[in-house]
């Protein structure tokens, strides 16, 4: 699982560039804190009492941001200009980081005895605003200048909430009393953000790590061309087929795009797809891994802490939703290739599917032990840390990866500035979900959304829709589902809507950004690797993922079809809406199996067909059925009304 990242950040982007800057020295102290970091969240996990050592909670929390925010300063580059080595001030900035971790870390006990979030003495309080100062640098070196003016008017908010108008309105603070609780409490800087990512994420993230480290991407990526590649639009099926993959371990879209787009890109464009065509279906594809289980991304942990429900929980309701998204998907670019007439690539060009599975055995047993670990034995804690072992000391056994020493300390490294990456984030995100609880605005939010929306469930979730897509302008999922979980779920839920399904709708909301315009981050990425027109792609990627735009109002109303409620309704609306899915590509791409290509009239009947299906009842079921009904019998009744599926319309 890498960490979210924004391309908006100014990161050591090219591997020259970072193996310039992480090089020598900082090399070094990177492997070094990395290792420390790791080794201290190893110990925390497993309860190990290395060397009789093992901290309060909120004293580990507090070692973390000083090691990994460290790391971030010397990994992540100030300025697209200071990419080269590692200037004095960064390391500066690394020292007192990690001075300020430690003195907070040494003195978390005496911080919950003694109230120091409250009142405290005057070096605790310096440090306090030193560690929010470290904090917002922090979070715009990894995720952007966007979020870092976020985190900074949250961060400013509480000095003046009180002469803020209407639901703006809360609790005033000092400058002195603002800082103090940011760092010292417990619902800010150290607050469920991080306890997450200290509690639950790091031995994902290191489990991605090595997967990466030892081959895994390229298995997957083989595989995916073994299985999809000679088929009718193989080149685009690999590449929904691997995106998913590396989504999922991921749970970045843009990081997605980087990684599979500059293999799966040039291929669609070679065999025949257009490039904004190609680009949106790696963008449609990078974005869904967000939502795809088994591992999902760090907003699905983040999630189940918010529901205090266990993590399988949110990733069995993710999983209809995520597999109707990829087979409409799968379905649009098979409908595509079929009214296009683009063939799949030769099969002697690609990989035996016995072979590669012989091959890639050690990564589909690392995953299998994963998924069983969290199912059956629910450690979800120390699952991915068991995972990973077994899966590194196979591949060192089997000369995966390279040189074996090479192979840890690439683990060690990689995993550090993976950590450091999503650490620095969410330490700044942590501000904002301090501000709101702080003043009591997130509530006040919430009450008064309910209060403009009435009784009318429909509008308010039109307001949250809205409120969700706008907030996720430029933000990674994990902001601005953290965001949206404290201002708008408790609205929805108190509405009489499902919580997980509340939830969820936010986080669906929130990530429909990276795919739509004006701020579409995945497809203009994705549009800069195939070399298309940055809009255009934005737009052609709006149509590929439009059911995103529908499944939220679906199961947030009829939460069946996230796997919440009676059997016999649950199999019921998931046959329905799969029917609709297929009727919707089809509308979409205007072609229908076994009739050909449609008409603009018929591709209508087709979308509204569609979408009648998916919304659940026995009349709009029947509705729907009638009108593809209606085309294909017009097709038996005049033959000369269909079209030969290769016919460009």
């Amino acid at each position: 699982m890498q960490a979210e990242t924004n391309p908006d950040a100014a990161p050591a982007t090219s591997p020259e560039g970072e193996a310039t800057r992480v090089s020598g020295a900082a090399y070094v102290a990177v492997l070094i804190l990395s290792a420390v970091g790791l080794t201290l969240a190893v110990n925390q996990v497993f309860t190990l009492k290395l060397f009789g050592f093992q901290p309060l909670s909120t004293a580990f929390y507090y070692l973390l941001i000083g090691v990994f925010v460290a790391v971030a300063f010397l990994v992540f580059p100030a300025t697209k200009g200071s990419r080269g080595r590692v200037p004095w001030y960064d390391w500066l900035l690394a020292l007192a980081t990690l001075a300020v971790g430690v003195y907070f870390s040494s003195n978390a006990a005496t911080i919950i005895n003694s109230g120091w979030d409250i009142d405290a003495p005057m070096l605790p309080t310096v440090l306090s605003g030193v560690l929010v100062l470290i904090a917002l640098e922090g979070v715009r070196r990894c995720g952007g200048t966007v979020l870092l003016l976020v985190c900074l008017v949250f961060s400013i908010y509480p000095l003046f909430a009180d002469s803020m108008p209407g639901v703006l309105w809360g609790s005033q603070y000092t400058l002195e009393e603002a800082v103090r609780a940011n760092a010292m409490g417990v619902e800010s800087i150290i607050g469920i953000p991080m306890r997450v990512v200290a509690d639950l994420l790091i031995g994902f993230i290191v489990f991605g790590v090595v997967l990466t480290v030892s081959g895994g991407g390229d298995f997957f990526m083989k595989l995916a061309y073994a299985l999809m590649g000679s088929r009718r639009g193989g080149p685009a099926k690999v590449s929904i087929l691997s995106s998913g993959f590396f989504g999922s371990l991921s749970g970045s879209a843009v990081s997605n795009v980087l990684s599979t787009g500059p293999m799966t890109i040039p291929t669609m464009k070679r065999y025949g797809y257009p490039g904004t065509y190609a680009a949106a279906v790696e963008a449609c594809a990078s974005t869904g891994g967000t939502i795809m289980p088994p591992i999902m991304g760090a907003v699905a942990f983040i999630m189940a802490s918010f529901l205090n429900v266990p993590y399988l929980e949110v990733a069995s309701a993710a999983l209809v939703p995520a597999l109707f998204f990829y087979l409409i998907l799968f379905l649009q670019a098979d409908a595509h290739a079929a009214r296009k007439g683009l063939k799949g690539l030769p099969r002697e060009e690609l990989p035996s599917v016995v072979k590669t599975l012989l091959e890639g055995w050690i990564y589909l047993f690392s995953l299998a032990l994963l998924v069983f670990l969290l199912l059956a034995w629910r450690i979800e804690s120390m699952a991915p840390f068991y995972a990973s072992v077994a899966l590194l000391v196979t591949a060192l056994v089997l000369h995966r990866g390279g040189n074996r020493k090479r192979v840890i300390l690439d683990v060690i490294v990689e995993s550090g500035k993976n950590v450091a990456n999503l650490v620095a984030i969410l330490a700044g995100i942590g501000l904002v979900v301090g501000a709101l609880s702080l003043t009591g605005a997130g509530t006040a939010f919430s009450r008064e959304l309910i209060q403009y929306a009435g009784d009318n469930v429909a509008l308010l979730l039109i307001l949250g829709a809205l409120t969700s897509f706008v907030l996720g302008m430029g933000m990674t999922a994990s902001a601005c589902y953290i965001f949206l979980a404290i201002v708008l779920a408790p609205a929805l839920v108190k509405m009489g809507l499902d919580p997980v399904a509340s939830h969820m709708f936010i986080l669906y909301w929130g990530m429909l950004s990276y795919i739509t315009p004006p701020v579409a981050l995945a497809s203009i990425t994705a549009a800069g690797v195939a070399g298309e027109p940055a809009m255009k792609t934005a737009f052609q990627s709006f149509k590929l993922g439009s059911v995103l735009f529908i499944l939220p109002f679906l199961f947030v109303v009829e939460p069946e079809l996230i796997l919440r409620g009676e059997p016999i309704l649950i199999v019921r609306y998931v046959i329905t809406a799969a029917i609709g899915v297929w009727m919707l590509s089809a509308g979409l791409e205007r072609y229908a199996y076994f009739h050909g290509a449609l008409s603009r009239f018929k591709a209508l009947l087709f979308l509204v067909g569609g979408l009648l299906m998916m919304v659940p009842g026995w009349e709009t079921d029947v509705a729907g059925v009638a009108l593809v009904g209606l085309v294909y019998l017009s097709g038996l009744l005049l033959p000369g009304t269909r079209k030969d599926a290769q016919t460009e319309l």
